[in-house]
Order: C-alpha cells, then structure tokens, then sequence
C-alpha cells in the first residue's frame, strides 16, 4: 500500500519523506503545527499497487499500517461515483492503537473552552481531501489521478476546505517544494483559541477565521468578524471554520428534516447513499451538525467504503446495526446494509427555482435492487408534527430568489430552537439536582448530586416540558423516553455530571478558602486528618490549575496560602515528606 514504504524516516524539519508506521516523537519542532493538522498526506495511483502512499508530512509523524491503508482507500471516489476534474470530500477513521504523540498544554486549553461539538477528536483522525482525476497522455491508464489529504483531530471542514482550494492546484503544478513551504506557513500559525478571530496566512493569502467558543451565544447567523490591522491583501473572511451550507445540503429531504432530526438525536443507524463522495460526506456532516449545540456521540463516517477495516464489523448480520451513520457511494451497500433500518438515498442534485424534487418515506421492503429510486427507507414514524410553515417559508424562498446563506440561517435556526427545546427542560431538572450552596462546608466532603429519575423528569414535563418554547405539537413523552435508551442521553448526561462535579469541588475549594478560622479547626486534629487536608487540598489545587475547576486566581493563592500554613504548623519529619526539597 505504501509506495515508499522502503525509505526510512527523516527527522530534518524542513524535509518531505517517506510515511512510516508509529507515532511521531514526543521532541519533534511541530508544535504550531500539531495545533492545526496532525500530518499532510499524498495519494497516488501506482499502476502496480494502486491507491498508494506517496509521502506523509512531517516525514516524523507516524502512521500505522492500518490507518496508511484507510487513507489510501478513502482519499480516491468509489469507481462508480466517476468523477472527473476536481472533487473535495472529508472521511473520518478510527485511530489505531498503540503509542500516540502527548497532548500539549495549549490542546487541553483549546477543549476547555470550545464547544462540546467541536472539540478535538480524541480516537479519530479526520481527513479532507482534494481530489483531481484529469486525462493525461503522458500516464499508462491515462489519466493524472491524486489526491493531498490533511489529516486533522479537529473538525473544521469549512477551513481546511478553503485551505485545500488554495495548496492542492499549485501543489499539483509544483508538487513537493510548494507543500514544503505549505507546512512552514502553517507551523507559523497562532494557535486555535476559542473565542478569538485569527489571521492565518498562507500562499499570499490571509484566511481570517473566528473559532467559536463555549460561552458563544447560539447565534442565528455568524458574528462579523474585523480585523484589527491594516492587512496587506485584504484577509478572505471565512464566516465559519465548521458550519456547511446546510440549506443546499438539505435540499432533497427538505420534507424529512425532521424525521431526520429524530434519528439523529436518538443515534439511530442510517446509511446515506449519494453519488458521489462529495455529496455523501456533506449529507452525512449536515446530519450530525443538526443536533448542535448537542455533541454528537454515536460514530460517524462521512465516506465509507467496502475496503474499509471496519466493513465487516458494520455488515455483520449475527448483531444489531451499530449506532453509526455512513455515507456510500457504492450501490453494492444496498444489498450488504438491507437490514439496517434507515437508508436514504439521494440523487444528483437539480437546481431550478422550485424546490428540488423530494425524496419520499418508503418501506424497507422496497429496498431489494442496486438501481433503487432516491427516496428515505424506514419504517420509522416521527414522533413530532412536521413544521409546514418552515416548508412554506423555504419554499417562498426560492421563488423569490432569496440568497442562500438567508435560507440556511432559517434552517439552522430552526434545528437550534428545536434541539434547544428538547435540552432545556432536561438542563432544568438537570440543575435541580445539585445540592444546595448553602449545604456546602469547608470542613465536611461536600454533598453529593442527586440522581437522575426518568419518571421524575417525566413528571416535570407538564409543567416545565418543550411546549413552554416550541410550537410543535407531537408526542413528546415517547420521543424522550426513547432518548432516554440512546446513546446521546448517556452523552449529555456524563458531561453535565462531570461539569456539575467539578463546580461542587470549586466550590467546596471556595467554603474552605473562605473560612477565616483553619488554626481553630487545626487544633483538635490529628496528623493523620491535617495531612488528609494537605493531600485534598493539593489535589484541588492540581485540578484548578489543569483548568478542571472553575476557581478565581485568588481562590488558588488562597489554597496555596492555607496549604503552607497547615504544612508550617506539622513536626519537621512530616514537613519533609509532604515538601522534599
């Protein structure tokens, strides 16, 4: 699979070289870099071996055989999608094991304060790819085919995208030189601080992104971004570095939009079948991007193809689908995937000023030949009313030419208003179940969180449930319930545990910092009990610095005040075990 695989890797920074398996080393001078992108990849088509590796970059970064031989497959179409020219798509792989490059400082910063759905991927690589298929006479099959892939934990696709527009034309021109200097520029880069707009240059170019933030307020339509410096060109303003343009994306299933809204937020199986890589991998990341400001939990596949190391574990008929969404080119998947319970398929897309022709709900039953009409397959009944007003409004929409980007901002909203509905009250209960601040004292372990009661929050829906912000009418009840045996319940639920965890912890760190009498509490303490608070402390303390809890500087030089003062008051021997010099 690797064409190069017999050379072996060059640490030198500036140089391209051959791939080779493992994970790059912990000294390498890729720091800026690693911020962005994990590695640069070109596919080739070797006559002999077919798709192969022609060179990864930073020639230090290591991937394993298994991930080589997925980016390879996944960074050409499917033969049957033929594309010609230019094409752009994105996949996503499951890392492999083993040992893998430490985690900076700066990632665990950037986490911290992006938004849940955009945070770094900790088991998978994302990969975006530009493909160019053009005849060539100088070739034996004759045809230029390759493609250069950056392979990224982040899922930026808007950006890297726009960065793929701008290297992979000149680098096929110029081939290794331009990438080189490529990756320099990007290893000049600031780092992705969320909440901060950034100017990226690269080829003469400045890319002007905001990357979003946690404390973000759900915005209906991207904030304007401006540049504090006189720039010499003029930055080209991406409005996003992660929202696709979901108006188009979702133009064939317009009527399904909710129903698709409802697999996705119960983390459904589905298999989106498109034409061509490019239409598969949208569709596939405007579905989980509907869920938004909720992180998508179940696994996701942009591009899936029969040669992928997961094929069997996904077509296997002794268990049930797994939680995962695909996106084929393949019409072989239909046949391997009719016992999945979702299948969409979608057509090429038609543009005219009416709305596109839509897909229609059909049985699974219907599902039984390769050259099946488009249309949605399930045997799936929404739970909720669909919204025919949206419908009409899109529609007019299109008859009076309104600019896309008005009608995507339309949809979004209306997808962000609808999961925005559905959380609330969850987030309601949620916080209802935390203890009392006033319970919270600085000498005893604090309370713990009550539990989560189905038939409580349950309950509570009649007084407090989605009909208080939405106006659609439905069974709402059964569409929880059902949520409640998904894997995104199970998602929510831990990050908002955790989160709830750790403000009980700040705050607990906050009573003890605030208590003026920790000599008074000494003095009818045992060693064993003032070291305990020593050890507690630190722990804390550890916490709150790692960006674990969410404490004012002065709580923590407070901690550390009190942490001195309790060790000062200890036998010397005790003082050298907790302080070794």
């Amino acid at each position: 699979m690797d064409a190069l695989s017999g050379a072996g890797p060059r640490r030198a920074r500036g140089r391209l070289g051959a791939a080779s398996p493992g994970a790059r080393a912990a000294g390498a001078p890729w720091a800026r870099f690693s911020a962005w992108l994990e590695c640069v990849c070109v596919v080739t088509f070797d006559l002999e071996l077919g798709q192969a590796l022609e060179l990864v970059y930073p020639s230090d970064f290591r991937l394993t055989d298994k991930e080589k031989s997925s980016i390879c497959y996944l960074s050409f179409p499917d033969s049957h999608s033929g594309c010609l020219g230019d094409t752009q798509f994105s996949f996503r792989i499951r890392q492999c094991g083993g040992q893998r490059s430490p985690w900076h400082a700066e990632d665990r910063r950037y986490d911290s304060g992006a938004p849940v759905s955009l945070q770094r991927e900790p088991a998978h690589y994302f990969g975006y790819v530009y493909f160019r298929q053009v005849k060539d006479s100088s070739v034996k099959r004759g045809y230029f085919q390759k493609s250069l892939v950056l392979v990224s934990r982040l899922p930026f696709v808007r950006l890297f995208q726009a960065l793929l527009s701008l290297i992979a034309p000149e680098y096929f021109d110029k081939l290794a030189p331009c990438l080189e200097a490529v990756c320099n520029e990007i290893d000049q880069w600031p780092a992705p601080v969320p909440g901060q707009t950034l100017n990226l240059p690269v080829m003469g170019v400045v890319l002007q992104v905001r990357v979003p933030s946690r404390m973000d307020k759900p915005e209906h339509s991207p904030p304007k971004q401006c540049s504090h410096e006189n720039l010499l060109p003029a930055p080209v303003v991406l409005t996003s570095v992660h929202e696709l343009d979901l108006f188009r994306c979702f133009q064939p299933v317009l009527t399904h939009v909710q129903t698709l809204w409802e697999l996705m937020l119960l983390g459904e199986p589905l298999v989106v079948l498109a034409p061509s890589p490019a239409m598969s991998s949208e569709m596939v990341l405007a579905l989980i991007s509907c869920l938004q400001p909720l992180k998508f939990c179940c696994d996701y596949r942009p591009y899936f193809t029969i040669h992928d190391s997961e094929f069997k574990e996904f077509t296997t008929r002794t268990q049930a689908p797994p939680n995962v969404v695909l996106g084929v080119t393949n019409p072989f998947f239909i046949k391997t995937l009719q016992h999945w319970p979702h299948i969409l398929r979608v057509g090429e897309p038609k543009m005219s000023g009416d709305l596109p022709k839509q897909v229609k709900l059909k049985k699974p039953s219907r599902l039984k030949t390769l050259d099946t009409k488009p249309g949605l397959y399930t045997a799936y009944s929404a739970h909720l009313h669909r919204d025919k007003a949206l419908l009409k409004r899109l529609l007019k929409g299109l008859q009076k030419k309104r600019p896309w980007d008005t009608q995507t901002a339309l949809l979004r909203r209306h997808l962000l208003e609808l999961t925005q509905s559905f959380i609330i009250p969850l987030e309601h209960y949620m916080a209802s179940l935390m203890p009392l601040q006033k319970s919270i004292t600085p000498w005893k372990t604090p309370p713990q969180i009550r539990p989560f009661r189905q038939d409580d929050f349950l309950r509570s829906l009649e007084h407090a449930g989605p009909q208080l912000t939405c106006i659609l009418k439905g069974d709402w009840l059964g569409l929880y319930r059902r949520f409640f045996k998904s894997p995104h319940f199970d998602g929510w639920y831990r990050q908002r545990y955790k989160e709830m965890a750790h403000k009980l912890e700040a705050l607990h760190l906050e009573a003890i910092c605030e208590a003026q009498n920790i000599e008074a509490w000494m003095k009818d303490k045992s060693e064993v009990e003032v070291v305990d608070l020593v050890l507690k402390l630190r722990e804390k303390l550890v916490q709150a610095q790692g960006h674990q809890l969410p404490v004012k500087e002065a709580t923590l030089r407070q901690a550390q005040l009190y942490i001195e003062t309790v060790i000062g008051s200890l036998p010397k021997d005790l003082q050298a075990v907790l302080c070794p010099p």
